[in-house]
């Protein structure tokens, strides 16, 4: 008997499609007809289907004209140069408006037809436009489904993340009263098993309009399987379709969400009756799905980059603290508290020669040295991480619930140093949309007994209790190890070679921190400009009656303008910490003059009195000097532009080794509740959320200000705001 997984369902080469299609195959070279659905003749008058094998379109003039005199089907040789890119246009056929759309994939152009469905309750909401400035991502996800409901309006819509075993969780949900609430539900990685995630990564797409109907069987003369992954009609699996009518759902719609070129999770949507989404719909979904995701990218990206320059600092305090000691038993004893908190632990054992000590909620001692004892044996790495310790080694080493995870850092295998984190065991239990055990089911094919894994019946609550682990430890506790690790090793007295190594890592780091920078200003603009070309492709095909889509549309064109500008920000930022400098005696004279021209009309602000005094020379580099500048003056102009008499006072003052610049302004101010985040990265004041920007240009001042020996600092009130430039004096 032969036993068939859900991961070796043949799911891309079904042999049929939905009924809402229609698909017509050409070969790629000869354009003579290769395949095609057998519902053509629902719409084309032929008279005989087989007629049509090995004959090209054009042979049947008066049939197929719709299509042959279309724009797609004349620049097919343009459209097809790359395998697996779609393109659309629109036809009649006897009198009805149908999508044609085209893609080439291997060897054979399908053309596939669908009618054009007009969707008279569409609305697009005016805030998916706030995607960039949300900062949190629960909300992301939640104004992604506001958006969405406005064009797919199906009875359940949800964000579906993947975990890190291939199961999901319904992270986001908006539903009525027509079908029960999944929200924060587990699915098995059997669900959604992977070749079905490899084919979301492909077509990102997917629309089941209708499980209820036959499905439009594929005739062909080739006897070879035909590869329908990238075809939007493509026929379901059974076993997919029978799991879609035990959830109690008649259709079902999904667009991939793709972060950093891996499918993170899926928008997935069902309805209780049978419901088509019309092509057009379908798209723009998809393209409010990649704004959102960019989105989230850009978030996660900040807060990534927030949190690794606030772990640097950290460690550059804790490497202070180390250096007042002369061995590293009492450097680490010393800060054992914060060493803890590194890995967010609850609590650490520090063993360094032959000495012991604890911090917080660890184990006993003797339970200590055995843990030491097993990891000696068992281990061959200087780091080991587990948060299953106590499920899988607790009777083995008699463990309590206070080593539920461990994290084991060897500093030095041959003198038995070494550092221990614990985490408590953690109370987790896992609510699955029914219990996630496979059924087996046994089915006859060709005559021959199969066993097959039966989609779920129920997708009611089931609670599995997990016993003897600790909460997960993440790839920033990851970092944070790595950073205690380098530390020590550099403050420990090591060799030269040693504190080679450990200075060309921290060149590596920093060169991870530069190619970070870039990937966000370089490598993510090749998706921002596809989004852009597809907004502006979906704007083409709008008529001159949608002028409210237009709007958005064009709204959604300049918030991918805006990121764009942001990302280069993100990289003057890391410029200003790490390019070359060259310091020199420079006039700022006509350098403060011209920034003040230029940003008046950038600004939209031709009334602004600006007042120039004594500017007197600066020790600076040229360049830094002018971002410098420029950021602050901009930022005057800017924020005292709306005022009724806007002013901006600029002089310089020598005093002693140093020359202060202050820039004052008459304008909104910054609240004393803002003041002790001013200089971090992407902070954005709260009454400034008017004016455009992203919280970047002082960040890159503060950097600059450092990196050229001087200072920034501002004094503020509800009359304005003064910024405090004080540089070095040049030498006579």
């Amino acid at each position: 008997m032969n036993f068939v997984e859900c991961h070796e369902e043949p799911i891309h080469i079904p042999g049929y499609i939905q009924s809402f299609g229609y698909l017509i195959g050409i070969d790629a070279e000869s354009h003579s007809i290769t395949f095609f659905s057998k519902n053509i003749e629902d719409i084309f008058n032929i008279e005989s289907t087989e007629q049509l094998f090995d004959r090209k379109l054009t042979d049947f003039s008066g049939i197929f004209k719709s299509i042959t005199g279309s724009d797609l089907y004349n620049s097919l040789p343009d459209f097809t140069k790359r395998e697996n890119e779609t393109y659309f246009d629109k036809i009649f056929i006897d009198g009805k408006e149908y999508h044609l759309s085209a893609f080439r994939s291997k060897g054979n152009i399908f053309l596939e037809l669908e009618k054009v469905l007009v969707n008279p309750n569409k609305r697009i909401s005016n805030k998916y436009d706030n995607f960039y400035i949300i900062d949190d991502e629960q909300e992301i996800w939640n104004q992604l489904l506001n958006t969405l409901s406005r064009i797919v309006n199906y009875d359940r819509m949800m964000v579906y993340k993947f975990m890190m075993d291939g199961s999901g969780k319904v992270v986001a949900e908006k539903t009525n009263n027509n079908l029960e609430s999944y929200l924060g539900l587990h699915y098995p990685e059997s669900d959604i098993p992977i070749q079905a995630r490899e084919l979301y990564l492909k077509k990102r797409k997917r629309i089941f309009s209708n499980v209820h109907t036959e499905t439009v069987p594929i005739l062909s003369k080739s006897k070879e399987n035909l590869d329908l992954t990238y075809s939007a009609s493509r026929g379901m699996s059974p076993i997919h379709g029978q799991y879609i009518k035990n959830s109690g759902a008649s259709s079902s719609f999904s667009v991939s969400i793709i972060i950093d070129d891996h499918l993170w999770g899926l928008v997935t949507c069902q309805n209780s009756e049978p419901k088509h989404i019309d092509l057009e719909d379908r798209v723009q979904a998809g393209i409010f799905t990649a704004l959102a995701s960019n989105a989230y990218s850009s978030f996660r990206s900040k807060n990534e980059l927030n949190y690794r320059l606030e772990l640097n600092e950290r460690a550059l305090r804790l490497k202070a603290e180390f250096l007042k000691n002369n061995s590293l038993f009492d450097s680490l004893t010393e800060n054992k508290s914060e060493i803890k908190n590194f890995l967010e632990a609850d609590g650490l054992a520090v063993v360094a020669e032959e000495k012991m000590v604890t911090e917080g909620s660890t184990p006993d001692m003797k339970t200590i040295r055995a843990i030491i004892q097993w990891a000696h044996e068992n281990t061959d790495d200087d780091i080991y991480l587990s948060r299953n310790f106590l499920k899988n080694h607790g009777k083995e080493l008699v463990l309590d619930e206070k080593s539920a995870g461990v994290v084991i850092y060897f500093i030095d295998r041959s003198k038995n140093n070494v550092l221990i984190w614990f985490r408590k065991e953690f109370d987790e239990h896992i609510n699955w949309a029914g219990n996630p055990e496979k059924k087996i089911d046994v089915i006859y094919k060709d005559g021959e007994e199969m066993k097959v894994v039966s989609p779920r019946t129920s997708f009611q609550l089931f609670t599995e209790n997990i016993k003897g682990i600790s909460r997960r430890w993440d790839s920033r506790n990851i970092v944070a190890l790595q950073s205690i690790r380098d530390l020590i090793l550099e403050t420990s007295h090591k060799n030269y070679i040693t504190i080679k190594r450990l200075n060309d890592e921290l060149k590596k780091v920093n060169e991870e921190l530069d190619s970070f920078s870039y990937t966000i200003s370089h490598d993510l603009g090749t998706p921002l400009t596809v989004m852009k070309l597809n907004a502006q492709m979906l704007l083409k095909t709008l008529t001159d009656t949608s002028e409210k889509s237009r709007n958005k549309i064009n709204s959604i064109i300049e918030e991918i303008d805006s990121m764009a500008e942001m990302m280069n920000d993100v990289l003057q930022l890391s410029r200003a910490k790490h390019s070359e400098i060259q310091l020199e005696s420079l006039e700022t004279q006509r350098i403060i003059e011209k920034i003040c021209e230029n940003a008046k009309i950038t600004f939209g602000s031709p009334q602004s009195e600006i007042i120039i005094k004594a500017c007197p020379k600066v020790l600076a580099d040229k360049t830094m000097l002018h971002q410098a500048f420029l950021n602050i003056i901009n930022n005057a102009i800017k924020y005292s532009s709306q005022q009724e008499n806007p002013k901006i006072e600029i002089e310089g003052t020598e005093e002693g080794d140093s020359v202060t610049y202050r820039i004052s302004d008459n304008g909104i101010g910054i609240p004393e509740e803002n003041k002790h985040r001013m200089f971090k990265i992407f902070n954005r004041m709260d009454n400034a959320k008017k004016f455009k920007g992203n919280g970047v240009g002082l960040s890159i001042v503060h950097r600059i200000m450092k990196r050229i020996g001087g200072e920034v600092s501002y004094e503020s009130s509800k009359e304005g705001t003064c910024f405090i430039l004080v540089f070095k004096k040049p030498y006579l």
